[in-house]
C-alpha cells in the first residue's frame, strides 16, 4: 500500500505543477493577444491615414531639408 500512496502523491504533485504551468501559459498568451490587438489597431489606423492622405504634408508648407 505504501507504493500506491507514493505513486498517488507523485501524480498529485505533477498535476499541481502542470496546473501552475497552464495558468502561466494562459497569462502569457493573454498578454500577447493584448499586444497583437493593439498593434493591429495601430496598423489599421496607419493604413486609413495613408489611404486618406491626411498624413501627407503639403510641399509648399514644408521647410527645405537642412542640406539646402
Amino acid at each position: 500500500m505504501s507504493d500506491f500512496a507514493e505513486r498517488l502523491e507523485a501524480l498529485e504533485t505533477r498535476i499541481a505543477f502542470q496546473d501552475q504551468t497552464i495558468e502561466e501559459l494562459n497569462a502569457t498568451i493573454t498578454a500577447q493577444w493584448r499586444v497583437i490587438d493593439g498593434l493591429t489597431r495601430k496598423l489599421t489606423t496607419l493604413e486609413e491615414q495613408m489611404r486618406s492622405g491626411s498624413q501627407i504634408a503639403d510641399p509648399s508648407t514644408e521647410a527645405p531639408p537642412p542640406h539646402y
